[in-house]
């Protein structure tokens, strides 16, 4: 399969037309309507500062069923003792550097460059992308983000600088998405981490007829607040 270079135009060629790594297209731009026309057709950008702009759509695609969450004995005790605070949307751009950091420290360098951030934090402005927040003693420890597109929640990136808190904070976050009834958390690449919570591999096809139900609630925004939760110390 060709991979397609994007017009000015913020469309996208079919996701069935994805070479058989995932890669669908390259160039465009992070505009707030371009990857919003992405994420509804079931794509997303990956790449690094060395090369342009990458769009995916892999087949398999990796997805966990909110309620269908796997937590061990250990994790269910911390989240229950109270040794982190969650919160949503307490503040996003810490999550998105604490992200950037994390992967900073590999050898693989970040994929969350300066113009990507800058591209989910305006998302996140226009109430697509949303944050979910570990704290201990008022700092800041662990993380996650991604964007929700109708009843989809496509997970970008997480963080911990604590042991647990990114864990804590993902169970949290998937816990609030089952009760605001989403269908799904798009996964996007297998990992054994994402495997021990509960996420298993579906064909692009089916990933993309999940998307189609689930964007039919599009129009219907949910709580992004957690009931429990209180306002984030600075």
């Amino acid at each position: 399969m060709p991979v397609f270079a994007l017009i000015d135009e913020p469309v996208f060629p079919s996701p069935h037309l994805a070479e058989p790594g995932g890669l669908l297209a390259v160039g465009g731009d992070l505009s707030l309507e371009r990857l919003l026309a992405a994420y509804r057709r079931g794509i997303f950008p990956w790449y690094d500062a060395e090369s342009p702009i990458l769009w995916w759509s892999p087949d398999p695609r990796p997805i966990l069923i909110p309620g269908h969450v796997r937590v061990s004995r250990r994790l269910e005790r911390t989240l229950r003792s109270g040794k982190f605070r969650v919160t949503l949307d307490a503040d996003f751009g810490g999550v998105i550097a604490g992200c950037a950091g994390m992967q900073r420290a590999s050898d693989n360098g970040t994929w969350i460059v300066p113009e990507m951030a800058e591209a989910y934090e305006r998302l996140h402005v226009a109430g697509y992308a949303h944050s979910v927040e570990a704290w201990q003693d008022g700092k800041l420890v662990g993380g996650a983000y991604g964007v929700a597109i109708g009843k989809a929640f496509f997970g970008e990136s997480m963080f911990h600088r604590v042991t647990d808190a990114s864990k804590v904070a993902f169970v949290t976050l998937a816990r609030h998405l089952d009760a605001q009834g989403f269908h799904f958390i798009d996964c996007q690449q297998t990992t054994g981490h994402l495997c021990r919570f509960g996420a298993v591999e579906v064909t692009r096809n089916e990933f993309l007829k999940r998307l189609e139900v689930a964007r039919e609630e599009e129009g219907e925004v949910g709580a992004w607040e957690l009931d429990a939760a209180e306002p984030a110390a600075n």
